[in-house]
């Protein structure tokens, strides 16, 4: 009897130990857990898809901004432009990439745009992207070309009237910040012209130039160059007052004070890519603009410079929807 309870004593013991220990570990592992730092960001190339052509922008901003971005991380960020549809098909394709923040959209108000006109997008703006940060806007100006052989908004006005509706303006696609930036100065104007959309900026700028289509709405950004080279020329600037940029152009303030429009550039991560990944990215973001070389390159291309954090680019997101939604149904358009 004195060995078989002594036995079972020791059975007991090692029965107890063990109970010991495993309240010890479960008690251990969530320590253990919340102690661990988090994981670094970023780890290897990030994709930023730029919803517009090279050359455009959007596409000029991120290649201004990317290359410190990269050089900070140790981890390279490449562009990969997806073109067309207004900037719909490549927010359509990060809409439904991996929310961990190694995929990013850059693109313009044709975002908010977009989802004030249409019901029929494959993703809701609200819901499927998560703000980062707003860089700030591109001034619009109206150009035409040069073998119209118009120097002035009035002269450019007669000449539409004289043609009767047959003027053809281009822009980045239905609904998008060009399209309505064209349609509001045609309605300001009193004229008549039919629309012709394209890719990107760039690509309805050469048309101008060829003279295959007449007049457009670009950012100063991305057409001050073409107009430096006198390949373009300038009528009016959508500012209250003249842009240091293009001095001796008349600003709408001036001419046709009913036209204005200017178009913020933004980036926005899959909904669910944590807050802490876009806060970083944000605050990187803010570094790279507040950078001499950049702002004066920046100042050079007439874009001013105005940053957010992803909190503020929400509210902002959210004002301009319905900012926009608002001119949709005031111009009379349609939705696609």
């Amino acid at each position: 009897m004195t060995a078989l309870h002594h036995a079972s004593s020791r059975l007991q013991n090692r029965r107890s130990i063990r109970r010991l220990l495993a309240a010890a570990l479960l008690t251990a592992l969530p320590l253990t857990a919340t102690a661990q730092p988090p994981q670094k960001y970023p780890v290897k190339p990030i994709r930023l898809i730029c919803a517009f052509t090279p050359g455009g922008t959007t596409d000029i901003l991120a290649r201004i901004i990317t290359p410190g971005m990269s050089e900070a991380w140790g981890q390279p960020i490449v562009l990969e432009a997806r073109p067309g549809a207004g900037g719909t098909l490549a927010a359509a394709l990060v809409s439904k990439a991996a929310p961990d923040g190694y995929t990013l959209l850059a693109t313009s108000a044709a975002i908010v745009i977009s989802s004030a006109a249409s019901s029929n997008l494959q993703y809701d703006l609200l819901k499927d992207f998560a703000t980062i940060s707003e860089l700030g806007s591109s001034i619009s100006v109206l150009v035409v070309s040069p073998s119209l052989g118009v120097k002035t908004v009035k002269e450019f006005i007669a000449l539409a009237n004289a043609r009767q509706g047959k003027l053809l303006f281009g822009s980045t696609g239905a609904l998008t910040s060009t399209h309505l930036g064209a349609e509001r100065f045609r309605a300001a104007a009193g004229i008549r012209a039919q629309h012709v959309g394209f890719k990107g900026q760039s690509e309805f700028l050469i048309e101008i130039m060829a003279d295959r289509i007449h007049f457009g709405a670009p950012g100063l950004t991305t057409a001050l160059p073409m107009i430096k080279d006198g390949k373009l020329t300038p009528l009016l600037v959508a500012t209250p007052q003249r842009s240091p940029a293009l001095p001796d152009v008349p600003s709408a303030g001036e001419a046709l004070p009913a036209w204005s429009r200017d178009g913020s550039q933004a980036w926005f991560a899959p909904a669910g890519t944590p807050r802490a990944i876009r806060q970083q990215i944000s605050r990187e973001l803010a570094r790279q603009l507040a950078r001499p070389e950049v702002k004066e390159r920046l100042n050079n291309l007439a874009f001013q410079i105005a940053h957010t954090t992803p909190e503020e680019h929400e509210k902002n997101l959210r004002a301009d929807l319905e900012t926009f939604s608002r001119i949709v149904r005031e111009t009379g358009m349609k939705p696609r």
